[in-house]
């Protein structure tokens, strides 16, 4: 099999950048596409909800890749102009400006958009954090802000919290679980995030759901409750989840359900591959479908899918892994852990705010969770891999 003379990768973040230069390390030599909606050059998404959000990085610090690493990639990037749709059978992909581009080989790999609450449509003041220009714009509110709330209670709303109390803010954390990440990662760790977030001055308004954003003259000024209660603030951030960025895709034939289901080699058609949040592929020592939100997961599903682009026969069975950072504690996250699994401390102390957690469900080991022991947790990542049946572990 000789490989194609031209791959057109539909998204510019860490994802599609990872396999571009995966392309490129692996000994492709062929046209090379990168087209992005955003206008920016490749930037990270961790320290958005942190570093940047804080104020502590410039958003120039969140480049992926110097300028020079980008040139020297031979690379055509086309950015601020997102794709709208995908003739499958000819691999031609159409641009909102109004460009056709057409590849041997389209890598799917536009992410997820944020989800807005229907409540308080139009409204000012009411914000989602996905991009650079989100978390700016938010950053500017802060600033002129006394009162924030977050809806949401889950990695991206807690961190949003946390930093907003960092900058000084009154923050109110709503949702419908009973502590942050409940769902997740069950009532042991999730407890010890909900005193985290208390003791640093979050108020926890959780088990409930937000019946309407009230506001005047046009911006926000208070959530109200399933409850009735009404809560003031200047500022409302909807961290609700976010879905696949696949309306583009609806006309094209491939499989839409929850992302871009793909095969075990993350192949969604011929000539067609998905890498990133959005790609909802085949895991084959699970015998599912799963599809993965967080960094690690664009890195890693990017070499394979590059390297099936260039002939080989690859699956793609990760150790799924995720970090948070909130107030002083760095949490790391091996696994799958489901928040009704049996869980035990393996590794230091909860009161002492230094632990790790296993996770297990009929005599399987489904997750590991390290509490300011990253070292620990790593060491024990192996635990988890057998389940997942991964012959590499994921980097920390």
């Amino acid at each position: 099999m000789s490989d194609p003379s031209s791959v057109l990768v539909v998204g510019a973040s860490a994802a599609g950048l990872s396999t571009a230069e995966a392309l490129r390390r692996n000994g492709y030599r062929g046209r090379l596409t990168l087209l992005g909606a955003e206008s920016h050059a490749p930037y990270d998404r961790p320290p958005l909800s942190k570093q940047v959000l804080a104020g502590e990085w410039v958003p120039e610090r969140t480049r992926l890749r110097p300028e020079q690493a980008l040139s020297e990639l031979d690379a055509e990037f086309l950015l601020g102009d997102p794709a709208v749709g995908l003739d499958a059978t000819q691999r031609v992909v159409r641009t909102a400006s109004g460009r056709s581009l057409c590849a041997d080989t389209v890598v799917v790999a536009t992410g997820v958009t944020p989800r807005r609450l229907s409540v308080g449509a139009g409204l000012s003041g009411v914000h989602v954090l996905r991009t650079l220009d989100d978390t700016l714009a938010l950053r500017a509110e802060l600033s002129r802000a006394s009162r924030l709330i977050v809806l949401g209670e889950g990695v991206l709303g807690s961190e949003v919290a946390a930093t907003a109390r960092g900058l000084g803010l009154s923050v109110t954390m709503i949702g419908p679980q009973p502590a942050p990440l409940a769902s997740r990662l069950g009532p042991l760790v999730s407890g010890k995030l909900a005193e985290l977030h208390s003791e640093h001055g979050v108020r926890l308004v959780l088990g409930h759901l937000v019946e309407q954003l009230v506001g005047e003259h046009g911006r926000v000024t208070g959530v109200r409750l399933d409850s009735g209660q009404l809560l003031s603030a200047d500022v409302v951030v909807m961290a609700v989840g976010a879905e696949p960025s696949t309306a583009w895709l609806r006309d094209s034939d491939l499989t839409l359900d929850d992302g871009v289901v793909c095969d075990a080699h993350c192949r969604a058609a011929p000539g067609i591959y998905a890498v990133g949040d959005v790609a909802r592929w085949y895991h084959p020592a699970l015998g599912t479908t799963l599809r993965l939100e967080n960094r690690t997961n664009a890195t890693e599903q990017a070499q394979v899918v590059a390297a099936n682009i260039l002939g080989a026969d690859r699956t793609y069975a990760p150790v799924p892994y995720f970090w948070t950072d909130q107030f002083d504690t760095k949490m790391q996250v091996y696994g799958r852990p489901a928040a009704d699994d049996d869980a035990t401390v393996v590794e230091g102390d909860p009161t002492g705010r230094r632990f790790v957690v296993r996770f297990e469900r009929a005599g399987r080991v489904t997750g590991i969770i390290g509490w300011n022991m990253p070292k620990q947790a790593r060491l024990r990542r192996r635990e988890v891999a057998k389940t997942f049946g991964a012959a590499a572990l994921p980097t920390a």
